[in-house]
């Protein structure tokens, strides 16, 4: 009898200690924190994006805001940095995606002439150089120089993995200036609506700069007139103003189609 006793005891350890060492191996389990790969780009276009104020400073911000100087009005853009839903406003129109649509509200007499579905997030893309330029699906090429006015700017040619984006057949070129690693020059060709690739190439210059919560981003755009890489005269500017950051996020309601 007491040798069943003793055994008895002897397998209630036993199992005391197994219970006790499975709970620790699960306790080390949770503990366990798993760290997402970051990010690899090209040494170049890198010393773009820290000539900017590098992609860490402008990833920890949700929100970016901006007013275009049109002839025919101002036009507010207001975007969402982290899953691109957008809204823009001008005396006439409010346009905008929230995140599953674009729509479009007129005003009543007035007829918006362009493509929603396309210009939604059009000027933000251009404003937005180059940190756009570090989202996924992106292939990086380095390319042929472009030169205007005695000046060589080295070329990083982007594009896209199938189905990255609404067209992923479209193009662009960065040109830096290799003195200060700043932007200067995005060639672009848009296919948006065709089922073929566009060889003509337009092109935007890079020169006015402002500083915004220690990013910098541009003042002004300019397109040029090209002949393939062959850039002519300046066509026209475009200005932005009250530019605005915010770490904030912003309401859901800011880009739905107002019901008024």
């Amino acid at each position: 009898m007491k040798k069943l006793i003793v055994l008895a005891l002897m397998l209630s350890l036993f199992n005391c200690k197994k219970d006790v060492k499975q709970e620790s191996v699960i306790k080390t389990v949770d503990e366990v924190v798993v760290e997402t790969p970051k990010k690899v780009y090209l040494e170049n276009i890198t010393k773009v994006f820290d000539a900017h104020g590098t992609l860490e400073a402008w990833n920890s911000f949700n929100s970016l805001s901006f007013t275009m100087n049109k002839p025919k009005g101002d036009e507010l853009t207001i975007t969402d940095l982290k899953d691109r839903r957008s809204f823009i406003e001008t005396a006439n129109f409010k346009l905008g995606y929230n995140g599953k649509e674009a729509w479009l509200k007129e005003n009543e007499g007035f007829e918006y002439k362009g493509n929603k579905d396309m210009y939604y997030n059009l000027m933000f893309y251009f404003y937005a150089m180059p940190y756009v330029l570090a989202d996924d699906g992106i292939t990086y090429t380095n390319v042929d120089a472009l030169e205007f006015e005695g000046k060589i700017y080295p070329g990083i040619k982007i594009s896209y993995g199938s189905g990255v984006g609404a067209s992923s057949d479209d193009e662009y070129i960065l040109y830096y200036d290799d003195e200060t690693n700043k932007m200067a020059w995005l060639g672009y060709t848009f296919t948006y609506g065709s089922n073929e690739k566009n060889n003509n190439w337009s092109f935007i210059r890079y020169s006015d700069w402002q500083t915004v919560e220690g990013l910098i981003l541009p003042k002004t755009l300019s397109w040029y007139k090209a002949e393939g890489f062959k850039i002519g005269e300046k066509r026209n500017d475009l200005k932005f103003a009250d530019v605005k950051l915010s770490k904030e996020k912003m309401e859901t309601s800011q880009f739905e189609k107002p019901l008024k």
